[in-house]
């Protein structure tokens, strides 16, 4: 409306997905540069940048049960695991030393792993009912170590410890998604894949967060027992959100290690989980947005810090010396949980919040 900018005369038009020209603009600003990184970008930032696509998919599913609907959760590694587990079976060679069962179209394995994380959500989703907070952390974070108990002596699907398997195929309907054709190399093809699946997942998670779910689930995280009192059903709500975000984490899962080609038990650890809730606090908890760029962040953080050992001579780059990169990239993953839930609880989001306020109100203070 002339003369009135950014006046909202519906519902509609208040909570669509970018309700303002400034976010339509930005959003394909962003999108039109990150279709073009590959021809800006080597493979092996192009590899880690697909990476962080991934990464960010699992991140918004672990916001989705944590962030949005309150429920903490450390056992994010254990549907990452299933989630990479089943599309491997899926799509892996029935002739070989390990199952099977040679179905490596993405459109059956992808969906199949996340469903197959989803029903395991759904089993841990009572627990949730009856416990919160800290013991809900504390179960929770036993499925991440009964997970990697199974993974080591289940060898017939893991791999065993230490030998791995291959992870899942990318192709569909026979045609490799991640080869190098004669247009594109493989790392520019898997950019592309991963970042069109990161959209879609993304602009799923955000219509589920501004739909009756998602206010539900706002509505368990602030204060559950009110929550239950206006009507809210605690034990569907908590059920969807667990099931919404294994599916997320068993998505991930699969794709996560296609990227490298290769995986083990080990890499299922307690510091995946830990990673995974950094991204989500340090991102900022509530928000999609904030769950990408805490992914980015996180999963950019060990590349940084191989670049400290050129500052810091005393620092080593192999991980049997005293002090080295590794230790340095744990004690930080800590150190900014901490430090951004102390001094900014909302995350990098909150600092482009600030930002922005700033500017819409400059040059007054007020």
């Amino acid at each position: 409306m002339r003369g009135r900018p950014l006046l909202h005369t519906s519902y509609a038009s208040e909570m669509a997905l970018f309700n303002t020209p400034a976010k339509r603009a930005w959003f394909g600003a962003l999108l039109a540069v990150a279709v073009a990184l590959p021809f800006l970008l080597t493979d092996d930032i192009l590899q880690l940048l697909a990476l962080c696509c991934v990464a960010a998919i699992g991140a918004i599913g672990l916001g989705l049960v944590t962030g949005y609907a309150g429920q903490v959760s450390l056992g994010h590694a254990f549907f990452l695991a299933i989630g990479a587990y089943a599309a491997a079976a899926i799509s892996g060679d029935p002739d070989g030393r390990v199952i099977g069962f040679g179905v490596t179209n993405m459109l059956v394995w992808l969906p199949a792993a996340g469903l197959g994380a989803a029903a395991a959500g759904v089993l841990v989703a009572p627990l949730a009912t009856r416990l919160r907070g800290l013991y809900l952390a504390i179960v929770t974070l036993g499925l991440v170590f009964i997970g990697q108990h199974i993974a080591s002596e289940w060898s017939s699907l893991t791999g065993g410890v230490g030998v791995g398997r291959p992870a899942a195929t990318l192709s569909v309907f026979g045609y490799q998604l991640a080869a190098t054709g004669a247009f594109a190399t493989r790392d520019q093809k898997l950019f592309w894949l991963m970042l069109a699946l990161l959209l879609v997942f993304a602009l799923a998670a955000r219509n589920l967060a501004r739909s009756k779910v998602g206010r539900a689930f706002t509505a368990i995280r602030d204060r559950d027992i009110a929550a239950g009192v206006i009507g809210v059903n605690l034990a569907r709500y908590k059920t969807i959100a667990f099931a919404v975000s294994s599916f997320y984490a068993g998505c991930a899962g699969a794709l996560l290690y296609t990227v490298s080609g290769y995986f083990d038990p080990s890499s299922f650890s307690l510091l995946l989980s830990v990673q995974y809730i950094a991204m989500v606090l340090i991102g900022g908890a509530g928000t999609v947005s904030g769950a990408i760029a805490g992914a980015f962040f996180i999963t950019l953080l060990p590349r940084l810090t191989r670049e400290v050992q050129a500052w810091v001579p005393f620092i080593s780059t192999q991980p049997n010396e005293v002090p080295n990169v590794f230790q340095v990239e744990t004690i930080l993953y800590g150190v900014l949980i901490i430090v951004f839930l102390i001094f900014e609880p909302r995350g990098l989001f909150g600092l482009w919040v600030r930002a922005r306020n700033y500017w819409k109100a400059w040059p007054f203070s007020y």
